[in-house]
């Protein structure tokens, strides 16, 4: 999930112009856009600068953008008394001391939370168990990109030669692959719910309706609860313009299912999403042309980080792109016999300048919070561009700011952080709140990754950020830095491309953030993560020991680069 212009591929530039076949091979002339300095942000970007998620808009509808925010610091607002009464807590008894409205990753880590301080609780879900993540998300992808990347490194000669390994005739199953993805998702869930069960969660089926603040209703039922946390998710972000059928152009939820693998791909947006299949696609055969509205593709990544991914994700693959244009229109197609219609705008003037055609359109322009049939008016709530309100404990705030009493939200309802761990955290920081432990998450110590091959992870701020930050508060930063290079593990697996890098303070030596990309970086980022969320200093880290040898050794070889204090 990370961020990257030009039009060309190992130094040839490539045509996008218009086709009157689908082949790649067809010369036509590109019109190239003149890349333009913006501020503008939009979901396409969705990527390492995504910490505190706003709503910002692409062609003048809401969408995800990102900007890089902890949590809040200061108290929320005082609870004051909704203008309703509730039933329920009139007459101070409740059917659960917490119901929880979603059963994905984040409703699923707040019950097992909220058992294990002894509550009882209940968890309604009105589609499947495990939410997105796990059915149409992080979880079957993960399983996609462990297969194609399999079939990568087969396929990868040269590597294999060095490691004195000789394979012929390299194949896979589409079939195969999709069902790895499809069985890993059962399993996960099956886990989930079976897990939940376990420990007396009670799973209530049908879609949840709040009645007030204690009430929720579902399937013809009700049911009462001391308390409430809404995680309902969100859903994939479609532009306007774009007519998505499924099979020719469509969302991640149906590339999942890997039903055909299109010679030709265009993805609309470069972040994480967009990144991850086109690791998969082009793994499996697929040419991959990324769509970017900012001017550079990766946009949101440490801005070193991002030009080694473009030299090593980008640069030696099928892959090319255009920058500063829009996907204003994007027409349906037949597989193998009639070719998906783009037409693209400049970003700045939005007048149309070119148009593709392409075997298959992948949008990946973000996600949009899902809060449909909640009837969050009944309790005096009104969406902040689609995200339902909360401070710094996750209670939800009503329309005048005030706490709602006993209800809560986390995860992407929320757009502070659109991870699923990440909501997680927020649902077991609200249990705690509850439980009159005030924990409130630190959103700038959770560590997010994009699992390309090789992976990049990162925590906190980018180089950028954090020298943005520095100058406005007025301190000095420190930058160190490695290379996989030097890692032994790395040269024994012949994959040392990538670097890790640590920023902090010069003179308090907080740590401000850290960006691995390479061999296990996702794996890597966690004593980083963990080092800012119990607020250690980099001069901390230094006399760690690790294990030799091991990848492990690249953070350490960083964290030894940290001068005394």
């Amino acid at each position: 999930m990370f961020t990257m212009t030009s039009t060309s591929i190992a130094g040839a530039p490539r045509a996008v112009g218009a086709r009157a076949a689908v082949s790649r091979k067809t010369a036509a002339s590109a019109t190239t856009t003149t890349t333009t300095t913006t501020t503008h942000r939009r979901a396409s970007s969705a990527a390492p600068a995504t910490v505190r998620a706003r709503a910002s808009s692409f062609n003048g509808a809401p969408v995800m953008s990102i900007s890089r925010r902890g949590a809040i610091s200061a108290k929320g607002p005082r609870s004051r008394a909704p203008a309703f009464v509730a039933f329920a807590a009139a007459k101070g008894e409740y059917d659960y001391d917490l119901v929880i409205i979603g059963a994905g990753v984040g409703g699923h880590g707040a019950a097992l939370h909220a058992v294990e301080c002894g509550l009882k609780t209940a968890i309604i879900e009105g589609d499947v168990i495990g939410g997105t993540c796990v059915n149409r998300g992080c979880v079957p992808s993960k399983a996609l990109l462990a297969a194609s990347g399999r079939v990568r490194d087969m396929k990868n000669a040269d590597h294999l030669k060095m490691l004195g390994i000789e394979v012929d005739d390299v194949r896979f199953d589409r079939q195969g692959i999709a069902d790895h993805a499809t069985g890993l998702a059962t399993n996960i869930r099956n886990n989930l719910t079976n897990s939940m069960k376990g420990l007396g969660v009670d799973i209530l089926l049908g879609a949840a309706t709040l009645r007030d603040n204690h009430t929720i209703s579902y399937s013809n039922k009700k049911c009462t609860a001391k308390n409430i946390i809404i995680a309902t998710g969100s859903t994939p972000f479609v532009p306007p313009g774009i007519e998505i059928d499924g099979k020719t152009v469509f969302t991640s939820d149906d590339a999942l299912k890997l039903d055909w693998i299109p010679p030709w791909v265009a993805i609309i947006g470069s972040g994480y999403i967009g990144l991850e299949f086109s690791d998969v696609y082009t793994a499996l055969g697929s040419d991959v042309t990324f769509i970017e509205a900012m001017p550079k593709i990766m946009p949101g990544f440490d801005a070193e980080i991002g030009k080694q991914a473009e030299r090593i994700l980008i640069q030696p693959r099928n892959i090319d792109y255009v920058t500063d244009v829009l996907a204003t229109k994007v027409t349906p197609g037949i597989p193998g016999e009639k070719p998906v219609t783009i037409e693209l705008s400049d970003f700045k003037t939005r007048e149309v300048v070119d148009q593709m055609e392409v075997d298959a359109c992948l949008v990946a322009t973000g996600r949009a919070p899902y809060t449909e049939g909640l009837n969050l008016e009944a309790i005096s709530v009104e969406t902040q561009r689609g995200f339902v309100p909360v401070n710094e404990k996750m209670q939800v705030l009503d329309k005048d700011g005030g706490v709602v009493e006993g209800v809560w939200c986390i995860g992407d309802a929320n757009g502070k952080m659109m991870l699923a761990h990440a909501a997680s955290a927020q649902g077991i920081a609200a249990i705690e709140c509850m439980q009159g432990r005030d924990r409130v998450l630190n959103h700038n110590s959770v560590p997010a990754a994009c699992f390309t091959h090789p992976e990049v992870s990162f925590v906190g701020l980018t180089e950028e950020q954090a020298r943005d930050k520095a100058k406005e508060e007025g301190f000095e930063i420190t930058v160190k830095k490695t290379s996989f290079k030097a890692n032994s593990k790395a040269l024994a697996e012949k994959e040392a491309d990538g670097m890790a890098k640590l920023i902090y303070r010069s003179d308090t030596q907080e740590i401000l953030g850290m960006w691995i990309m390479g061999l296990h970086a996702a794996d890597l980022i966690h004593e980083a993560s963990n080092a800012i969320n119990n607020g250690m200093k980099a001069t901390d880290l230094k006399f760690a020991v690790h294990a030799h040898p091991t990848l492990a050794e690249v953070v350490d070889e960083v964290f030894k680069q940290v001068e005394h204090a």
